[in-house]
């Protein structure tokens, strides 16, 4: 590798960021956080350099899912460790910023991507099959661990008893098992892109998508600790605007969703809709069919109350956005409408969150 490679920014910013955050500078001072925040936003844009590394490397769809389950493992650490940090205060968090996290990926970053790529190619074409696939899999465990708690009697409130949560936890790996055996092995060609829609890549060597694995593990994880570090800042500026502790959630799924919005969003740019589509659905997926397990589990084990059923609103809003998306992901190709559409409903989130 060149000297100069060594310095680029991808390299530079997360060792930068390890050496401040293990010196204790943030949470000191307004200074400091801002600067933790500088860094951490440069932590999240490398993470994005050496997952596309990764990514070009193995090939499709095996770069998303590299990326997914990163991203999945850095939400799931930062949830466990603000809900065993916070016991009955954090009760609602890992519902708040899972059900975020879904809101900002199925209209956020889809609708951005379908809006970018909609207004420079003017339509962008993708695998029908590929999108079944996936809402199929995101539908039938939305429901059953964001909605079906409000309905079940075996405890008062949106709850589950610790029977129920290991069986639900169950659900959610045996389904998202099966998919990843759909998607790697039987029916991988669903997810991989035509090769009209495909770009040439530079093909990184063995050496290179190495050491890009490994600066992607550290920036995954430095991002955890940084935005765990600037949690208390963050809560102190929601509550300083008057807003619903909710927003919370919204803000950690947006930090933590960082890297996979730039990448799928460059993907769209690039004219390569099919990798957006994995990485969106695919993180989507993964972010609910594998945090809620784990959390799960914490929860039975450390004896905190956990509540997953989602309020009237939410479940209003989370019917909208799924059917939106269905409709739009129906007939394999995107236009600029859509992407407003799915952008508006993520706004109207948001909103109903800080003014509810």
């Amino acid at each position: 590798m060149k000297l100069k490679e060594i310095f680029h920014y991808t390299f530079v910013f997360p060792i930068i960021s390890v050496i401040y955050y293990f010196a204790g500078l943030l949470g000191t001072g307004a200074i400091f956080d801002l600067i933790g925040g500088v860094l951490l936003t440069g932590s999240v844009l490398s993470a994005v350099h050496h997952a596309e590394v990764v990514a070009h490397k193995v090939g499709e769809p095996y770069g998303t899912i590299i990326l997914a389950l990163c991203i999945t493992i850095i939400e799931v650490a930062l949830i466990i460790s603000l809900m065993v940090a916070g016991g009955e205060q954090a009760i609602t968090l890992a519902r708040d910023t899972v059900f975020a996290a879904v809101m900002i990926i199925l209209n956020g970053i889809l609708g951005i991507c379908v809006l970018i790529g909609g207004v420079k190619y003017f339509e962008q074409f993708f695998a029908r099959t590929s999108a079944t696939t996936y809402l199929v899999c995101i539908v039938s465990i939305l429901v059953i661990t964001l909605v079906l708690p409000n309905f079940t009697s075996s405890v008062n409130g949106p709850f589950y008893n610790n029977a129920q949560l290991v069986f639900v936890s169950i659900a959610c790996l045996v389904i998202y098992g099966v998919f990843l055996m759909v998607q790697t092995v039987r029916h991988r060609s669903y997810f991989v892109a035509s090769d009209s829609n495909t770009q040439e890549y530079y093909i990184p060597t063995k050496n290179q998508a190495i050491l890009s694995f490994f600066f992607l593990v550290i920036c995954l994880i430095i991002v955890v600790l940084m935005a765990k570090g600037l949690s208390k800042t963050i809560e102190d500026l929601v509550q300083s605007i008057g807003a619903p502790k909710s927003l919370v959630g919204v803000i950690i799924a947006g930090v933590v969703l960082l890297p996979e919005s730039l990448a799928a969003i460059r993907a769209a740019r690039n004219n390569q809709f099919q990798s957006s589509l994995n990485l969106a659905l695919g993180s989507a997926l993964a972010s609910i069919g594998l945090s809620i397990p784990a959390i799960s589990a914490v929860s039975i084990m450390f004896d905190i109350p956990l509540v997953l059923g989602l309020d009237k609103k939410d479940i209003i809003l989370l019917t909208l956005s799924v059917f939106i998306v269905m409709l739009s992901l129906s007939r394999g190709k995107t236009n600029i409408l859509y992407g407003t559409v799915l952008l508006v409903n993520l706004a109207a989130y948001i909103f109903t969150v800080v003014v509810p």
